[in-house]
């Protein structure tokens, strides 16, 4: 039995975080939960976004499920993910978007696994106002982080039976910082000669994914490219609801959805939990091997899916009035998933 620190979050988070612990106990994953209230609702109540016992918590048992928490757009605290990142070197952010042929888009063949370095690049948060009408931002790009993300994401290829591994960069015009990832992809690359290498253009990359995505494989980029970029592909694949990831570090790994909290609709019970429990899928195979129950979980949400299940949020208006469709909440899908594993 392993204990795992859960961060129950804000907005929708909370009950997100039923419905996965919810399905996690159905796939009699040999867990056990520690969970903790973090985020601007806890800081209102205790003057913390993070208790310390929250903190403790991670420290000791280095594996953390986390659920959206609200970060306040121009102004107001830092993100805590990217705190949590930071504190803990959580230097790799991987999303993985697959097609599920039971929610239409316009592709069916996207299997794309986005590494995003996770620690640096203009997330440094370093800003200096320089006048009333200026503002300079700084972006750092340093050898070692590029180095462990980019021999990862060739890594991933080569243990997965991927094929290609991309560098996605701005080198063209960010020639010193951009053109050092790109120039130590390179070096790299010639380590993995089995595994195709090439390098795009990030808006290049933008256009190609909306018309060719199945020409993509595994994509390794700074975080500001990742962290839009793989929102990019959570949308070839039908949204960020369902769309997994992981942060992993040497010592430590977060398990998150990439969607927000949604404030607008915390507490109506229509949140896509799925994100989240596939999120949680990834830390079972990934950090505990537990493939069986990984596998069960994966197999059930593609199951509920098939059967005609939706949220809100995955159900396009012109299915809304199709019979085999069905409207269902965050609960309703936990317990629908449940029952299928």
């Amino acid at each position: 039995m392993r204990t795992i620190t859960v961060f129950k979050g804000d907005g929708i988070g909370p009950e997100i975080v039923d419905a996965v612990v919810k399905i996690l106990e159905a796939a009699k994953a040999p867990l056990a939960y520690e969970f903790f209230e973090v985020g601007e609702a806890e800081y209102e109540r205790n003057g913390k976004l993070i208790p310390d016992a929250a903190f403790a918590s991670f420290e000791k048992n280095r594996i953390l499920l986390k659920a959206p928490i609200t970060t306040p757009i121009g102004k107001g605290f830092r993100s805590l993910n990217v705190t949590l990142r930071n504190k803990y070197d959580l230097y790799a952010n991987i999303r993985p978007a697959k097609s599920n042929t039971a929610v239409k888009t316009p592709f069916d063949h996207v299997d794309i696994v986005t590494f995003r370095e996770n620690t640096e690049d203009l997330y440094v948060g370093v800003e200096e106002q320089v006048d009333a009408d200026t503002v300079h931002a700084t972006k750092i790009i340093t050898r070692k982080a590029s180095t462990r993300i980019i021999r990862d994401a060739f890594a991933y290829a080569r243990a997965n039976g991927r094929k290609k591994v991309t560098c996605v960069h701005k080198a063209n015009i960010l020639k010193l910082s951009d053109g050092m990832f790109l120039s130590i992809f390179q070096e790299i690359a010639k380590e993995f000669p089995d595994i195709e290498a090439d390098d795009k253009i990030v808006d290049n990359v933008c256009m190609q994914l909306v018309m060719r995505p199945e020409t993509f494989d595994v994509m390794v980029m700074p975080n500001l490219y990742g962290d839009i970029v793989s929102d990019l592909t959570s949308g070839l694949i039908g949204g960020l609801g369902l769309l997994p990831s992981c942060n992993l570090g040497t010592e430590y790994a977060m398990f998150e959805a990439v969607h927000g909290s949604a404030p607008d609709i915390a507490g109506k019970g229509i949140a896509n939990p799925i994100a989240t429990i596939l999120s949680a899928a990834m830390m079972l195979r990934y950090t505990f091997d537990l493939d069986k129950e990984a596998d069960a979980i994966e197999a059930a949400v593609k199951q509920v899916l098939k059967d005609g299940y939706r949220t809100i949020d995955i159900m396009p208006q012109e299915d809304a009035k199709k019979a085999y469709v069905t409207q269902v909440g965050t609960s309703q899908m936990g317990d629908l998933i449940c029952e299928r594993i």
